[in-house]
């Protein structure tokens, strides 16, 4: 399985459920603020916590994909890299983000285009399958639990749902995340449904 996501924590649930080989490879180096080694650092912690090697952690530090949420990436150039990712893993399912990016960033949303712009290849010629998580509204991205049987009356293609001490080792490893967890990161850790809840779909 090859994870290829901008952070993970939109995908814990996911994460857990897969029983699988577990790949986490982080498209860039996150240098937003300069804090690049920083946050390189924190993403392996975080990653150890979750049981994935940091070996199995790979970051493309690249000047044409950097760590901005108002820059839209070069989505020729992200397929390239990913496609050659794939290939040399014989990686069998990608899963990433929606057209809405859950949180409407550039970033996120840059990596669904560019996944949707190498679709034929993927399924034609590797064989491999593309998951995309659901970006749904502010109600019910807030309301954690709560949002579990809308999930499951809603059509998806896979569904994770976190126990509650699962779900509390997903709050471990975003606190490795110290130089990120701004005010809105820990009403997150505490709301989000996306702590708890992964609703996906095939691309």
């Amino acid at each position: 399985m090859y994870m290829h996501i901008r952070r993970l924590l939109f995908f814990f649930p996911t994460k857990h459920g897969q029983p699988m080989e577990f790949t986490k490879r982080d498209i860039k180096s996150c240098n937003y603020y300069n804090q690049g080694e920083i946050r390189k650092k924190e993403l392996e912690q975080s990653c150890f916590l979750l049981g994935i090697p940091a070996s199995d952690v790979t970051v493309v530090d690249h000047r044409d994909l950097p760590d901005n949420p108002a820059v839209e990436w070069d989505t020729q150039l992200l397929a390239a890299f990913v496609l050659k990712h794939i290939e040399a893993n014989n990686i069998n399912l990608v899963v990433t983000f929606d057209a809405g990016g859950v949180s409407g960033h550039a970033n996120h949303i840059s990596l669904y285009t560019a996944l949707s712009f190498e679709i034929f290849i993927l399924f034609l010629c590797l064989g491999c399958c593309v998951l995309v998580l659901e970006s749904v509204n502010l109600f019910r991205k807030y309301i954690s639990v709560l949002d579990v049987p809308i999930s499951c009356l809603l059509p998806r293609d896979a569904l994770f749902i976190l126990t509650e001490e699962e779900t509390e080792q997903a709050r471990s490893a975003m606190r490795c995340h110290r130089s990120q967890l701004l005010w809105f990161r820990h009403i997150y850790m505490l709301f989000s449904r996306y702590m708890v809840i992964n609703s996906l779909r095939l691309l």
